[in-house]
């Protein structure tokens, strides 16, 4: 079992499925004693592209459930678990601006959301898009969209 599950890991999740039939002939398993390995080897050979552990492991990203499960914890249960009553939209909303914030992402995020507003808002309103300040505005210049 190691020896196979170590196969999986080094990307030759292919050939571990094939070994298993191969040794399940050999053995001449009934097909009800079978089906666990068939199912298996099935499996294997269907999420193939996604069983790239080799791959995962070089770059040393996770490739066990635990960290999805405690990212779920902290940006949806913590969250959705606090009492309050959410509409799937608003629910979505307050979720993807946790994960900006968690991911240190959320300035960027933030900035590109003020020049989309202000894209839509104001330079669609004006010919060219070019937005000049009236006389009476002590505002400073609004910046230029490009």
């Amino acid at each position: 079992m190691a020896e196979r599950l170590l196969g999986v890991l080094e990307g030759r999740a292919s050939l571990v499925a094939a070994g298993m039939r191969r040794s399940a002939t050999l053995r001449q398993l009934s097909r009800k004693t079978r089906a666990p390995v068939d199912e298996c080897a099935h499996y294997l050979l269907e999420y193939q592209p996604y069983l790239r552990y080799h791959r995962y492991l070089a770059k040393g990203l996770p490739i066990a459930t635990g960290v999805i499960e405690g990212a779920c914890r902290h940006l949806v249960c913590d969250r959705m678990d606090a009492g309050a009553r959410w509409s799937l939209e608003g629910a979505e909303a307050v979720l993807r601006l946790r994960a900006l914030r968690s991911s240190g992402d959320f300035d960027r995020y933030w900035s590109y959301h003020e020049d989309q507003a202000y894209r839509r808002n104001h330079v669609a309103h004006y010919a060219h898009g070019e937005v000049t300040p009236t006389r009476r505005s002590k505002a400073p210049l609004l910046r230029r969209v490009k």
